[in-house]
């Protein structure tokens, strides 16, 4: 199983989402080709309603506790209730780091 079906699935498990997209966008960064350290990650709940955006990350860093301690150098959260999600969210800035400027 790839890391990324790995975060969608206990993401999943966690948060029950209307929507989730999970995009490895290591490709985008300067690191060995096959890599999957950086990760896009938008998640639809209404387990977020409550919570305020540092709340939401605390959590999502909670349920990927082991992968965030492991392989994932850098994930990129969006995280929304139903009723502040428009179908979209931003998309990723260009790295500018290592060799990619």
């Amino acid at each position: 199983m790839s890391l990324a079906n790995t975060i969608e699935h206990k993401l999943r498990e966690a948060f029950a989402p209307e929507h989730i997209d999970v995009q490895c966008e290591s490709h985008l960064h300067n690191v060995p080709a096959g890599s999957e350290m950086h990760f896009r990650v938008v998640l639809v709940s209404d387990a977020f309603t409550p919570l305020r955006k540092v709340q939401r990350h605390q959590k999502v860093y909670g349920a990927l506790a082991e992968e965030m301690a492991g392989p994932i150098h850098a994930l990129a959260l969006h995280t929304f209730s139903p009723g502040e999600w428009e179908g979209e969210a931003p998309a990723s800035p260009e790295c500018l780091g290592g060799g990619k400027k």
